[in-house]
Protein backbone atom coordinates (compact mmCIF):
# COMPACT_ATOMS: atom_id res chain seq x y z
CA UNK A 1 0.00 0.00 0.00
CA UNK A 2 1.15 3.11 -0.86
CA UNK A 3 2.20 5.48 2.21
CA UNK A 4 0.32 8.91 2.15
CA UNK A 5 1.43 11.68 4.60
CA UNK A 6 -2.05 13.47 5.67
CA UNK A 7 -2.73 16.98 7.87
CA UNK A 8 -6.91 16.65 8.89
CA UNK A 9 -7.79 20.97 9.85
CA UNK A 10 -11.61 21.37 11.57
CA UNK A 11 -13.10 22.56 14.66
CA UNK A 12 -14.28 19.51 15.56
CA UNK A 13 -12.41 17.28 17.34
CA UNK A 14 -15.19 14.35 17.26
CA UNK A 15 -15.54 14.68 13.87
CA UNK A 16 -11.09 14.35 13.34
CA UNK A 17 -11.64 11.23 15.44
CA UNK A 18 -14.47 9.58 13.16
CA UNK A 19 -12.34 10.67 9.88
CA UNK A 20 -9.28 9.23 11.10
CA UNK A 21 -11.03 5.62 11.61
CA UNK A 22 -12.30 5.82 7.94
CA UNK A 23 -8.88 6.62 6.63
CA UNK A 24 -8.11 3.07 8.24
CA UNK A 25 -10.40 1.52 6.04
CA UNK A 26 -8.75 2.75 2.87
CA UNK A 27 -7.84 -1.02 0.72
CA UNK A 28 -5.45 1.45 -1.51
CA UNK A 29 -3.46 3.92 1.15
CA UNK A 30 -1.49 4.05 3.98
CA UNK A 31 -2.63 7.16 5.52
CA UNK A 32 -0.39 8.89 8.09
CA UNK A 33 -2.34 12.05 9.65
CA UNK A 34 1.15 13.93 10.94
CA UNK A 35 -0.95 17.10 11.76
CA UNK A 36 -4.20 18.45 13.10
CA UNK A 37 -4.89 22.05 13.05
CA UNK A 38 -8.69 23.31 14.31
CA UNK A 39 -8.09 27.32 13.43
CA UNK A 40 -6.96 28.92 10.46
CA UNK A 41 -3.71 30.45 11.91
CA UNK A 42 -2.88 27.32 13.73
CA UNK A 43 -2.96 25.31 10.72
CA UNK A 44 -0.78 27.83 8.46
CA UNK A 45 1.70 28.02 11.62
CA UNK A 46 1.56 23.91 11.45
CA UNK A 47 2.14 23.38 7.86
CA UNK A 48 5.76 25.44 8.14
CA UNK A 49 6.61 22.37 10.44
CA UNK A 50 5.11 19.26 8.08
CA UNK A 51 5.47 18.27 4.45
CA UNK A 52 2.34 16.26 4.02
CA UNK A 53 0.99 15.03 0.78
CA UNK A 54 -3.09 15.44 1.46
CA UNK A 55 -4.46 18.79 3.63
CA UNK A 56 -8.22 17.86 4.40
CA UNK A 57 -9.96 20.82 5.25
CA UNK A 58 -13.11 22.50 6.59
CA UNK A 59 -13.67 25.62 5.11
CA UNK A 60 -15.68 27.05 8.57
CA UNK A 61 -13.33 27.67 11.81
CA UNK A 62 -12.87 29.97 14.19
CA UNK A 63 -11.15 33.09 13.18
CA UNK A 64 -9.00 32.75 9.97
CA UNK A 65 -11.61 30.38 8.43
CA UNK A 66 -10.75 27.77 6.44
CA UNK A 67 -11.69 29.75 3.11
CA UNK A 68 -9.38 32.63 4.55
CA UNK A 69 -6.67 30.80 4.45
CA UNK A 70 -6.26 28.59 1.08
CA UNK A 71 -4.77 31.46 -1.05
CA UNK A 72 -1.82 31.50 1.72
CA UNK A 73 -1.30 27.79 1.57
CA UNK A 74 -1.73 27.20 -2.31
CA UNK A 75 1.00 30.10 -2.80
CA UNK A 76 3.64 28.72 0.04
CA UNK A 77 2.66 25.13 -1.11
CA UNK A 78 2.03 24.74 -4.55
CA UNK A 79 1.84 21.10 -5.33
CA UNK A 80 -0.33 20.24 -1.93
CA UNK A 81 -3.24 17.91 -2.83
CA UNK A 82 -6.44 19.80 -0.99
CA UNK A 83 -9.54 18.15 -0.62
CA UNK A 84 -12.79 20.39 1.20
CA UNK A 85 -14.45 18.15 3.33
CA UNK A 86 -17.24 20.71 4.77
CA UNK A 87 -20.95 21.23 5.17
CA UNK A 88 -20.93 24.29 2.87
CA UNK A 89 -23.26 23.61 -0.37
CA UNK A 90 -23.63 26.73 -1.41
CA UNK A 91 -22.38 27.32 -5.45
CA UNK A 92 -20.70 30.78 -4.79
CA UNK A 93 -18.96 29.16 -1.61
CA UNK A 94 -18.11 25.84 -3.83
CA UNK A 95 -16.35 28.20 -6.98
CA UNK A 96 -14.13 30.08 -4.50
CA UNK A 97 -12.94 27.01 -2.74
CA UNK A 98 -11.62 26.36 -6.33
CA UNK A 99 -10.63 29.26 -7.59
CA UNK A 100 -8.41 29.18 -4.25
CA UNK A 101 -7.20 26.51 -5.15
CA UNK A 102 -8.90 22.83 -3.79
CA UNK A 103 -8.44 20.20 -6.07
CA UNK A 104 -11.65 18.54 -4.33
CA UNK A 105 -14.92 19.76 -2.77
CA UNK A 106 -17.26 16.74 -0.54
CA UNK A 107 -19.71 17.37 2.27
CA UNK A 108 -19.41 15.81 5.35
CA UNK A 109 -22.86 13.90 4.87
CA UNK A 110 -21.43 11.66 2.18
CA UNK A 111 -20.89 7.70 2.64
CA UNK A 112 -17.29 6.72 3.79
CA UNK A 113 -17.07 5.33 0.32
CA UNK A 114 -17.61 9.01 -1.46
CA UNK A 115 -14.81 10.36 0.59
CA UNK A 116 -12.10 7.66 -0.56
CA UNK A 117 -13.58 8.28 -4.46
CA UNK A 118 -12.45 11.76 -3.68
CA UNK A 119 -9.52 11.33 -1.92
CA UNK A 120 -8.39 9.10 -4.78
CA UNK A 121 -9.30 11.52 -7.16
CA UNK A 122 -7.10 14.13 -5.89
CA UNK A 123 -4.25 11.98 -5.17
CA UNK A 124 -4.31 11.39 -8.77
CA UNK A 125 -4.25 15.23 -9.74
CA UNK A 126 -7.83 14.90 -10.78
CA UNK A 127 -10.71 17.22 -9.74
CA UNK A 128 -13.62 15.90 -7.26
CA UNK A 129 -16.75 17.38 -6.91
CA UNK A 130 -18.94 15.44 -4.52
CA UNK A 131 -22.39 14.47 -4.65
CA UNK A 132 -24.75 17.47 -3.50
CA UNK A 133 -22.32 20.17 -4.16
CA UNK A 134 -24.22 22.73 -6.13
CA UNK A 135 -22.57 24.36 -8.67
CA UNK A 136 -22.68 26.60 -12.45
CA UNK A 137 -20.18 27.05 -14.93
CA UNK A 138 -17.39 24.14 -15.88
CA UNK A 139 -14.45 23.32 -13.27
CA UNK A 140 -12.19 24.11 -16.52
CA UNK A 141 -12.95 27.99 -15.30
CA UNK A 142 -12.31 27.19 -11.49
CA UNK A 143 -8.94 28.99 -11.76
CA UNK A 144 -9.83 32.14 -13.13
CA UNK A 145 -11.52 34.71 -11.83
CA UNK A 146 -15.18 33.79 -11.68
CA UNK A 147 -17.02 35.81 -9.02
CA UNK A 148 -18.30 39.31 -10.59
CA UNK A 149 -19.20 42.48 -8.78
CA UNK A 150 -22.56 43.50 -8.46
CA UNK A 151 -23.44 46.52 -10.55
CA UNK A 152 -27.22 46.36 -9.47
CA UNK A 153 -27.67 49.50 -7.94
CA UNK A 154 -31.19 48.87 -6.38
CA UNK A 155 -30.00 45.99 -4.72
CA UNK A 156 -26.70 47.80 -3.19
CA UNK A 157 -28.65 50.37 -1.63
CA UNK A 158 -31.08 48.10 -0.08
CA UNK A 159 -28.44 45.90 1.24
CA UNK A 160 -26.76 48.96 2.52
CA UNK A 161 -29.88 50.42 4.43
CA UNK A 162 -30.94 46.71 5.75
CA UNK A 163 -27.38 46.20 7.31
CA UNK A 164 -26.25 50.02 7.78
CA UNK A 165 -23.23 49.56 6.15
CA UNK A 166 -21.22 52.47 5.02
CA UNK A 167 -20.21 52.93 1.10
CA UNK A 168 -16.60 52.17 1.70
CA UNK A 169 -17.54 48.64 3.71
CA UNK A 170 -19.79 47.58 1.23
CA UNK A 171 -16.92 48.52 -1.03
CA UNK A 172 -14.33 46.48 0.54
CA UNK A 173 -17.66 43.47 1.37
CA UNK A 174 -17.52 43.38 -2.90
CA UNK A 175 -13.78 43.14 -2.93
CA UNK A 176 -14.05 39.95 -0.07
CA UNK A 177 -16.38 37.93 -2.53
CA UNK A 178 -13.48 37.66 -5.12
CA UNK A 179 -11.34 35.94 -2.49
CA UNK A 180 -8.77 38.98 -2.15
CA UNK A 181 -6.79 39.59 0.91
CA UNK A 182 -6.74 42.48 3.28
CA UNK A 183 -4.01 43.09 1.55
CA UNK A 184 -5.01 42.86 -2.21
CA UNK A 185 -7.81 44.78 -1.22
CA UNK A 186 -5.86 47.77 0.62
CA UNK A 187 -3.47 47.79 -2.96
CA UNK A 188 -6.51 48.46 -4.72
CA UNK A 189 -8.19 50.93 -2.46
CA UNK A 190 -5.09 52.52 -2.00
CA UNK A 191 -5.91 52.11 2.08
CA UNK A 192 -3.64 50.70 5.10
CA UNK A 193 -4.09 46.75 5.46
CA UNK A 194 -4.71 47.72 9.17
CA UNK A 195 -7.88 49.92 8.08
CA UNK A 196 -9.43 47.42 5.95
CA UNK A 197 -8.92 44.61 8.75
CA UNK A 198 -10.86 46.44 10.85
CA UNK A 199 -13.63 47.55 8.33
CA UNK A 200 -13.86 43.63 7.53
CA UNK A 201 -14.19 42.88 11.04
CA UNK A 202 -17.16 45.48 11.39
CA UNK A 203 -19.11 44.03 8.26
CA UNK A 204 -18.83 40.48 10.04
CA UNK A 205 -20.13 42.03 13.50
CA UNK A 206 -23.12 44.02 11.16
CA UNK A 207 -24.09 40.90 8.98
CA UNK A 208 -23.54 38.64 11.96
CA UNK A 209 -21.55 36.40 10.16
CA UNK A 210 -17.83 35.31 11.70
CA UNK A 211 -16.15 34.21 8.86
CA UNK A 212 -15.48 34.77 5.51
CA UNK A 213 -17.34 32.15 3.51
CA UNK A 214 -20.61 33.85 5.78
CA UNK A 215 -19.62 36.54 4.82
CA UNK A 216 -19.53 35.63 0.96
CA UNK A 217 -23.08 33.28 1.30
CA UNK A 218 -25.02 37.01 2.79
CA UNK A 219 -23.59 38.71 -0.23
CA UNK A 220 -24.96 36.42 -2.52
CA UNK A 221 -28.50 36.14 -1.21
CA UNK A 222 -28.60 39.64 -1.61
CA UNK A 223 -27.89 39.69 -5.30
CA UNK A 224 -24.94 41.57 -4.85
CA UNK A 225 -22.95 38.37 -6.96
Amino acid sequence: MERVSVFVADDHHLFIAGLQSILKDSEKYFFNVIGIAHTGEELLEKLKLEEPDLLILDLNMPGRDGLDALKSIRLIYPKLKILALTMYDDSKIVKSAFKQGVDGYVLKNVPKEELHSAIDDVLADLTHLGKGVRISGTLANMTKPIVQLSNNVQFEDRFIKKYNLTKRELEILKLITLALSNKEIAKELFISDQTVSVHRKNIMRKLGVSNTAGLIKIAYDNSLI
